[in-house]
């Protein structure tokens, strides 16, 4: 009786012991699965390893919130109230741009150079009824073709269904004026909360390499599957990417990847019907006449200061005359590129309108030579030398997502920040970044964290290299008519205001390609060779 006893109660401790053990391991899994979620794993920098999700929802309690995270919750929330849902019932109720009453202000038969001339624009909808909100994305813009002049003009959103767009004349002459609704204010609705809905209107896909063996596997910034995934995770910045792991291969043997659009849309049919080619980038001043503007015999215009780094920008920023750009608040110089960059370090850092700016050296400098990193593909590191004037120029992309139907090395990928991290940094140091136009297509959240990371890793530098000059390039604007879901400058124009929003308390200077590449009325994500050789010149005149 008393051995019997004994067994009982080691049956019992063995039962609990057991239980004990199942519980641990179900709180584990769910534990890990959301810390994945929340990329807040404890992995060593840019880890890879695999996991499995399962769509439960933890019996945990929830982590606070980040410093990071706090201010994507911030921005998001601003951005959420300035750009309120419009539902509507039929296109008919939406804005029209034939409909819209465009008035000049005291209006004249002559304008005198320098003079500001303001518009009223009062909206309507397509039955010709008033509008009660704004919301319209709109662009303004002047030019004389003749004279290879342009400039962009400014919109004031009074939130009611009027606007008050205002152009300075800067050059004599014919000037044309132009006002586009690219997108009415239920259109703008429609994608931003389309934009923030999914992650999978571009899809990954990367190649594995073992031996002999190569698979291929979907991947992205969040999959939803329950299939293994294998996580590429920088802990400290809480960015992530994820790729289904193919069978028999290790996460490590991931080298190339590729993107293709993927067959989804969060856009209702009636939404979509708003982006069509003839409802996109709608002229309203279509049946204005020229406007002369002439000199006036007014005093000779001061002259300005020459730009320099650090100098604010204006609205517009700047215009384009005989196809040079002038900036507003100081005057370009005509710099020697050689003489201006010896001694420089000048790394690029981003998608390829940045890259167009190393072919631009490259072209332009008889002397640089390519060095030969033994990389492969258009998005390969680029590095370009002039061991005699000690001229040192560097490009490499930003990590993902990165968009191309080309497949490039992931090998060597690495997020911007690290870049920033492990450069010295000191007077002769320049470093020019350009984030945005790959960011187009996913929720806003990943750019703002994306920009909020980049500008820490600025900070630091700064810190330990005050004199090191970093330049933020901000996008170009794009081909009006390609997939306005995925891509619409409206995304860029959202990014562009994040961008100067989170940099402008860093001692960094900002060269507002949005403004110059309208101001030139490009429309093309790579402008033309001039417009990128003036937005260098800028740059020239910020180091000499």
């Amino acid at each position: 009786m008393k051995i019997s006893m004994i067994n009982y109660k080691s049956l019992l401790a063995l039962l609990f012991i057991l239980a004990s053990w199942i519980i641990f391991a179900v709180f584990q899994n769910s534990t890990k699965v959301w810390s994945a979620l929340n990329l807040s794993i404890s992995l060593h920098y840019w880890n890879n390893s695999t996991k499995s999700l399962f769509p439960k929802t933890p019996l945990i309690s929830l982590k606070p919130l980040t410093e990071t995270e706090l201010r994507i919750k911030e921005i998001i929330e601003k951005l959420d109230q300035q750009i309120p849902p419009r539902p509507f019932t039929h296109v008919n109720t939406t804005t029209s741009a034939a409909h819209s009453t465009a008035t000049i202000l005291n209006p004249r038969d002559t304008y005198c150079r320098g003079d500001q001339l303001h518009i009223l624009l009062e909206v309507r909808d397509h039955l010709g009824r008033r509008k009660q909100y704004g919301g319209d994305f709109l662009r303004a813009r002047m030019s004389s073709p003749a004279l290879m002049a342009g400039a962009s003009g400014k919109v004031t959103d009074f939130n009611n269904g009027t606007y008050l767009v205002s152009f300075t004349l800067f050059w004599e002459g014919q000037v044309s004026l132009s006002l586009l609704l690219i997108h009415p204010s239920e259109g703008v609705s429609a994608l931003w909360s389309a934009r923030n809905q999914g992650y999978d209107r571009v899809i990954f896909i990367g190649q594995f390499v073992n031996g002999t063996s190569q698979v291929h596997s979907e991947c992205g910034l969040i999959l939803n599957t329950n299939a293994e995934l294998c996580q590429y995770l920088d802990n400290r910045d809480q960015e992530g990417f994820y790729c289904v792991r193919p069978q028999h291969m290790p996460c490590a043997a991931l080298t190339h990847m590729y993107s293709k659009n993927k067959k989804v849309s969060y856009l209702s049919k009636q939404e979509k019907s708003l982006f069509e080619r003839s409802n996109v980038g709608v002229e309203i001043m279509e049946k204005f006449n020229t406007i002369s503007v002439s000199k006036c015999n007014k005093e000779t215009v001061a002259m300005k200061e020459k730009c320099k780094f650090g100098m604010t920008s204006t609205i517009p920023s700047g215009h384009v005359w005989r196809n040079t750009w002038n900036p507003v608040s100081c005057s370009l110089a005509t710099v020697k590129m050689k003489e201006c960059l010896r001694g420089k370090l000048i790394y690029l850092m981003g998608d390829s309108t940045i890259r167009q700016w190393m072919e631009y050296f490259k072209a332009s400098i008889n002397t640089l030579k390519s060095v030969d990193l033994h990389e492969s593909g258009k998005l390969q590191h680029q590095l370009a030398v002039d061991l005699d004037r000690n001229i040192n120029i560097q490009w490499q992309k930003h990590c993902y997502p990165l968009i191309g139907s080309m497949t490039y090395s992931v090998k060597e990928m690495e997020y911007l920040t690290r870049a920033i991290d492990r450069t010295g940094g000191e007077k002769n140091t320049v470093i020019v970044i350009s984030l945005g136009q790959h960011f187009r297509p996913f929720p806003i959240d990943v750019f703002i964290r994306r920009a909020l990371n980049v500008h820490k890793a600025i900070q630091h530098l700064l810190l330990r290299s005050p004199d090191t000059m970093v330049i933020i390039k901000t996008e170009n604007i794009r081909e009006m008519y390609n997939d306005a879901e995925r891509f619409s400058d409206f995304h860029g124009y959202i990014q562009y205001l994040i961008i100067k929003d989170i940099f402008q308390d860093l001692s960094v200077s900002i060269i507002d390609a949005w403004d110059i590449t309208i101001a030139y009325g490009t429309n093309n994500v790579h402008p033309p060779q001039h417009v990128v050789g003036n937005q260098i010149n800028i740059l020239l005149n910020y180091i000499c």
